[in-house]
């Protein structure tokens, strides 16, 4: 019986009923009452029979489908397991369980992750008209003091300053910063950031939010690890041939008597060592023009005058490199800033856009400016091969250079300059080449 189907085992009960039926017919037509009322009784049985199997049958398929549209996938059907009537459905449900236990999986390991960032996570998942709170992690409900609510509206209770700013912008993406006060304490600064998604028919709204201290605090924590990186790096360049003379110095000086090779050792060793001497002092110099840079003296400059002035120290080195200079600053104004601090920016910015062209064919260096929003922008840019995306991230770090001879503060002590006046130093590769934008107040 275990090896037939259940439209087989229907048609066997229904062949037996007709059957049953038919003889009590016959033995009725033949006058045997008795034995058409026993093959009645027997059809009656079989029918009740009948309707328990069909009973069965659909009660077990309900069962299971119940089991699996609840995700309950703990019941146990192993005793059904060898009926070839329920494979199909066994197969289902075990498939169905497994992709279950994998997604219980995926999700207790995103919700891991997500509770350990220290980032502050939530997002929401939009019921008709209304938000619900899908996701909280941690340090979200942590840091803010926040009870993990399961309604927008109770968080606009706990978090009025950020709900209002994300209503107002009527849940779209956004970008910004935003003031936040914990405890009725003083207020922190952090930095928002959304996004809307829509998958299945659902929409989901990511919101993320990073303390503006914690951020600057890596930052400056990963820029002081390159630093020492570098300095360590220059340091031991200079003092390990150093020693290394001395020593031999040393060796040399603790004989009898010193041969005419012995001096020439001697000679080459101080020389070597002199030069050596000087290069460290030469980078130390450098880090105290870094360390050590004045505030601005500001006064009204011309920024023409400012330009001009520039053009003209570099001009001589430009005319001997073969490089075309097209100033197209032609909109003058006057503009705050300590002119000589200044110049030794525009100086830098150009000695770079020179390097950057040395090996190209067309050598090309362009200045314009512009006035945005109340603000200042002077780009300077050139025609040579752009920077590298893996030196993106450390053209700004001090002594950091990809020239033999350079000494990796000049991008360094422009970006300084400009922000000692309120400005920002950025840039961006451009047409083949490398941008540089200088914006002032």
């Amino acid at each position: 019986m275990k090896s037939l189907k259940i439209y087989q085992l229907f048609f066997i009960r229904l062949l037996l009923i007709m059957t049953a039926a038919g003889l009590g017919i016959y033995s009725l037509a033949s006058g045997l009452p008795y034995t058409a009322f026993f093959c009645l009784l027997v059809t009656i049985l079989l029918l009740a029979e009948l309707f328990s199997f069909i009973k069965n049958t659909y009660l077990f398929y309900d069962k299971v489908l119940s089991a699996i549209l609840n995700s309950d996938y703990s019941a146990d059907f192993s005793r059904h397991s060898n009926f070839d009537n329920y494979k199909n459905l066994f197969r289902l449900y075990d498939t169905l369980k497994e992709r279950q236990n994998e997604q219980a999986t995926k999700d207790l390991v995103y919700r891991t992750i997500l509770n350990t960032i220290e980032t502050g996570v939530l997002i929401l998942n939009k019921n008709g008209d209304e938000w619900a709170i899908f996701l909280m992690n941690d340090h979200f409900s942590d840091h803010f003091s926040t009870p993990k609510v399961s309604k927008w509206k109770y968080l606009q209770n706990q978090l009025p300053a950020l709900c209002n700013i994300i209503e107002e912008r009527d849940f779209r993406d956004l970008r910004t910063s935003v003031q936040i006060s914990l405890g009725g304490g003083e207020s922190q600064t952090y930095m928002l950031q959304t996004s809307r998604s829509t998958t299945f028919g659902q929409e989901y709204y990511i919101v993320m939010l990073d303390s503006i201290q914690k951020v600057v605090a890596k930052k400056e924590k990963d820029a002081w690890i390159n630093l020492m990186k570098v300095i360590s790096h220059e340091l031991m360049n200079s003092i390990t041939p150093i020693r290394s003379l001395t020593q031999n110095m040393n060796e040399l000086v603790a004989q009898d008597a010193l041969s005419r090779e012995d001096m020439e050792d001697i000679r080459e060793s101080v020389h070597t060592m002199i030069h050596r001497s000087d290069h460290l002092q030469s980078f130390i110099e450098s880090y105290r023009k870094l360390a050590m840079l004045p505030s601005p003296d500001k006064k009204r400059v011309e920024l023409k005058n400012l330009l001009d002035s520039s053009l003209a120290v570099m001009g001589p080195i430009f005319k001997k490199a073969g490089i075309t200079v097209n100033n197209d600053a032609a909109q003058n104004r006057w503009i705050m800033a300590d002119a000589r601090q200044m110049e030794q920016a525009l100086i830098n910015l150009l000695t770079n856009s020179m390097y950057a062209l040395e090996g190209s064919d067309r050598k090309e260096i362009t200045i314009a400016a512009e006035v945005k929003n109340n603000r200042t922008f002077i780009t300077i840019s050139d025609t040579g091969l752009g920077i590298d995306k893996e030196i993106e991230d450390k053209i700004f770090l001090p002594f950091f250079t990809t020239r033999p001879d350079g000494a990796g503060i000049g991008l360094t002590l422009s970006k300084n300059i400009i922000e000692a006046h309120g400005g920002y130093l950025s840039f961006k590769n451009e047409g083949g080449g490398a941008t540089f934008i200088i914006s002032l107040l």
